[in-house]
């Protein structure tokens, strides 16, 4: 028998195959099949090879009998004789190819088929040469905008997103203190301090009795593989191709142990240069004394670090080393912002756009969640891919919107607004007329978003003065590892929303968080307004909402100068100032 091949192998065997179909053009159901097996088998927490001996392979998502027969043969094997008749007629560089943004298989076949490209580097070659301008469908704007995706591309890493990281890590810890019995743990590093990406996952438990629970982790169902199991740390990969570890020491040096390992790694150099002039030294474990004449000084709590350096206890968002200190020490740190303080729901699509609920199902979850109000904002018809809100439509989804008013009896207001498109010109796809029909106007940038810094700006900066745009979402049209955002001029953005007192959004959706807390922080401090929304299409997605208020917290924001944390009459009377 060969190597033991992983699920993570599996997976990506199979994303392949799918590519590969797609490039030959094969039927998408075809494609879609081996597209919806990688994930099933990427998303598995527990080794193929026991799910095979169950013989339960078919009981998986999207696994039938085809496939299950073809993951067999990779874990007898370790390869697949489909896979590599495909790699023979199709260059295995071109699935290479179709990862630089904005690449289809269509683009990415014409490429090899015309001008033998099968490769990035050659790609890349051929584009700086000025090859690719002359092929049918294409010219010096698209050329560039490869090169551009090119070099998105080589910045690309293999980070988790926050909304995936945070779930995997708290899943896997909930489990360990559950089934040890332990009661004390706490996800570190930079998930804990909420950065939009995460490399490795930390975890951290307080014990006296560590073996059980290093036991415990390593033969979790996730793990594939242990790198390193001791009495303090145990380091392991999931199937999943992450990498957990886990840092086990008694409770009485808990408070050293979060503060330590939550970082950021600058926060700790200024916590332990306070530290010596002390006469202290700060890890890990303890404080001790530098001249080895005392005995160590233990912290249960994180709040006992803070205070033997002289400060209040700072949030694990503000951790980065940027003035979070000097503000602990002079006792002005902010009152941040927390999900309790979310009255409403600024940005959400239905059916009427590209949402897959209807208006009253949407409003029936923001109202389980104890929201106030919810603002249904979807998309108006310019962005023809979404199939947005035509001029004859709006009257009919105000009816809806009155309609599920009356059905929910106040338990929370729905009102209606849109996500106006910013065209490529700088227009807005609606007239004033028309969005004065809305309760609350949104306006976003979709396209174009690779325009100069100075095009891009004005069409941004002429939205921010309609006098009914109230929101300007996900400002600058970042998507985390997908998309570079709009080379925008942040402060003349910031100084036309101060000037006209629109709101910028911190879009929660994970994959977005947009503004980030730098951003965000920048914002506030020159009076501008925000909004926190989840840009949610489903009902599940209202969920996201704890992500945007933790991006808002990095970003030092208080709740008074975020809109959907007051009142619902407030709200409306500053969303018709302008008007």
């Amino acid at each position: 028998m060969s190597t033991r091949i992983t699920n993570r192998e599996v997976a990506r065997i199979f994303a392949t195959v799918a590519d590969l179909l797609q490039l030959k053009g094969e039927n998408i159901h075809r494609v879609l099949a081996y597209r919806r097996a990688a994930e099933t088998v990427a998303d598995l927490p527990r080794d193929l090879y026991a799910v095979r001996d169950e013989g339960t392979l078919t009981d998986l998502p999207y696994i039938g009998a085809t496939l299950a027969e073809k993951i067999e043969e990779l874990l007898e094997t370790g390869e697949l004789d489909f896979f590599n008749r495909l790699a023979e007629e199709v260059p295995i560089g071109l699935v290479e190819v179709m990862d630089v943004p904005g690449m289809g298989p269509k683009r990415a076949a014409q490429f090899w088929q015309e001008l033998g490209i099968t490769s990035i580097d050659a790609l890349r070659e051929a584009a700086e040469a000025g090859k690719l301008r002359e092929l049918p469908g294409m010219g010096e704007k698209s050329e560039a905008n490869i090169l551009q995706g090119i070099e998105l591309l080589s910045r690309r890493t293999d980070r988790l997103l926050l909304g995936d990281a945070l779930p995997l890590a708290t899943g896997l810890l909930d489990r360990l203190l559950e089934a040890t019995g332990e009661t004390q743990g706490e996800v570190a590093g930079s998930l804990r301090r909420r950065r939009p990406t995460i490399g490795d996952v930390d975890l951290l438990i307080a014990s006296e009795n560590p073996e059980p629970i290093m036991d415990a982790f390593a033969g979790m169902p996730e793990v594939a593989s242990i790198h390193g199991k001791g009495s303090t740390k145990t380091s392991v990969e999931l199937h999943s191709g992450q990498q957990v570890d886990l840092r086990v020491l008694p409770p009485d040096r808990w408070g050293t142990l979060l503060v330590y390992f939550t970082g950021s790694a600058d926060h700790n150099v200024h916590l332990r240069e306070l530290a010596l002039k002390q006469g202290l030294s700060l890890n890990e474990h303890a404080f001790t004394p530098v001249a080895g004449d005392g005995p160590e000084i233990l912290c249960a709590t994180e709040e006992a670090v803070y205070a033997q350096l002289g400060m209040a206890w700072i949030p694990p968002e503000l951790r980065e080393d940027t003035g979070e200190i000097e503000a602990a020490l002079a006792g002005t740190l902010p009152d941040l912002i927390t999900l309790d303080d979310m009255r409403g729901d600024l940005q959400c699509h239905t059916t009427w756009s590209d949402g897959k609920t209807t208006v009253l199902e949407m409003a029936q979850a923001a109202q389980a969640l104890g929201y106030d109000y919810l603002l249904i904002t979807d998309h108006s018809h310019g962005l023809g891919i979404v199939q947005g809100l035509t001029l004859d439509d709006i009257d009919g989804q105000r009816a809806e919107i009155d309609a599920a008013n009356e059905a929910l009896a106040g338990q929370i207001t729905v009102l209606h607004g849109v996500e106006v498109e910013i065209k490529a010109d700088g227009a807005l796809d609606y007239n004033d007329e028309t969005l004065a029909k809305f309760d609350i106007v949104q306006a976003s940038l979709h396209v174009s978003l690779r325009q100069p810094r100075e095009q891009v700006t004005a069409r941004m900066v002429n939205a921010i003065r309609n006098p009914y745009v109230r929101i300007i979402g996900h400002p600058r049209g970042l998507l985390l590892g997908e998309r570079e955002p709009a080379d925008l001029d942040m402060d003349a953005v910031f100084e036309a929303a101060r000037e006209h007192d629109v709101a910028l959004e911190i879009n929660a959706n994970p994959h977005r968080l947009d503004l980030d807390g730098p951003h965000a922080r920048r914002a506030v401090e020159l009076g501008v307004k925000l909004t926190i929304s989840t840009d949610a299409h489903r009902p599940a997605e209202f969920h996201n909402m704890p992500y945007g208020v933790a991006t808002a917290r990095r970003g030092w924001v208080t709740a008074s100068s975020v809109v959907n944390t007051w009142p619902l009459q407030d709200v409306l009377a500053w969303a018709k100032g302008r008007r």
